[in-house]
């Protein structure tokens, strides 16, 4: 394989496609930044992750992927090949790993191709990477980070950050500021994030949140912000009624876009949360977090933080990695207390133990 290029001057840069694996590609990001601190780089990235970019000192510009707009369909993708062609990129990282991605950047002509050889997408990079074999039994992080060892890069620091939108964290300061005041909340803030995208298997169940939610009432005078989807709101309202003050609680499901969400986390005292795109947030932004882990490997996903507590029950057939769970008892999550939640939160908080 040739020597990456030394000087590229336009380097474009694909996104992954989920908020988590996202936030796990951005020390990669920075490293990326470091070899060519001359280049102009452009992100291309998904609509739905493009806020985890947007305000980052290490990228220079945003090409969307707008894959359910102008970019559907066969015609739609054609467009985006022309929109990159017309850019002019010397060369293309993919920290992405679909096949998708080496053919539209070979399509655009963009003379430099690089990224690991999977998915059968090796005849189109002009500078793929193999997998090391033990890569799956590290984290995450340093699977993008390796890549880039791969081509040559001298890889920088592992540490997880994130830029937020100065708009976005002045409406999370006023909104979570207003809630207290007006009801006269004086403790913590705790963020739940009930929902997953993985399927099922990956969620704490929400009556579970709703007996953390008790359990909290009792031992500190603080406010819950729930955190979510539009699917998440049934998981919002089974968390409000198991609380014995739902004033308390303030429910964001399906209320705030990715850039709001991520300010308002940046609020959080501690945040309690499945294997899922925000727990990656709340560790790039440093707010201590409890993660139940069940159907996932909490190894190669979990958070990637010095602040942050895993609670599982080991099962002889855990980790699955299957969206549902294939014994139909789904006792990895159901047998995890709110009262074992609740002490890994200890810690963090400083919470009076409740009899």
């Amino acid at each position: 394989m040739k020597p990456f290029p030394a000087r590229p001057q336009r380097l474009l840069i694909r996104s992954t496609n989920w908020i988590g694996d996202a936030v796990m590609t951005i020390p990669a990001v920075r490293t990326i930044r470091r070899n060519f601190p001359d280049t102009e780089i452009t992100m291309l990235a998904l609509p739905w992750v493009a806020d985890v970019f947007r305000f980052s000192p290490w990228v220079d510009r945003m090409l969307l992927y707008e894959k359910q707009g102008r970019h559907h369909g066969m015609r739609g993708r054609l467009r985006l090949v022309q929109e990159m062609g017309r850019r002019g990129f010397d060369a293309a990282i993919l920290l992405q790993n679909a096949f998708e991605a080496a053919l539209v950047t070979s399509l655009a002509r963009i003379p430099v191709r690089a990224g690991y050889t999977t998915d059968g997408r090796g005849l189109l990079l002009t500078h793929g990477v193999r997998k090391a074999a033990d890569i799956g039994s590290r984290h995450q992080v340093h699977y993008y980070q390796e890549m880039l060892a791969g081509l040559g890069l001298v890889p920088g620091p592992d540490r997880l950050e994130l830029y937020l939108a100065p708009e976005a964290e002045a409406q999370a300061r006023r909104m979570v500021r207003d809630f207290r005041e007006e009801r006269d909340v004086r403790g913590p803030v705790i963020g739940f994030n009930p929902g997953a995208s993985y399927g099922p298997a990956k969620r704490w169940p929400a009556r579970r949140f709703g007996e953390l939610a008790r359990l909290l009432a009792d031992c500190c005078d603080g406010m819950i912000v729930i955190f979510g989807t539009d699917a998440d709101r049934e998981a919002a309202r089974l968390i409000r009624a198991g609380s014995p003050d739902p004033r308390r609680v303030l429910d964001l499901t399906g209320r705030t876009d990715l850039a709001l969400a991520l300010a308002c986390i940046a609020c959080c005292d501690v945040f309690v949360t499945n294997d899922s795109g925000l727990m990656h947030v709340a560790a790039a932004l440093d707010i201590p977090l409890v993660a139940i882990f069940g159907s996932t490997d909490h190894v190669a996903t979990g958070p990637f933080s010095e602040q942050a507590a895993i609670v599982r029950r080991p099962l002889e057939c855990s980790p699955c990695m299957k969206t549902h769970c294939p014994q139909e008892h789904f006792r990895c999550m159901e047998e995890v207390t709110a009262r074992e939640v609740l002490d890994a939160m200890q810690p963090f908080l400083a919470l009076e133990t409740v009899s």
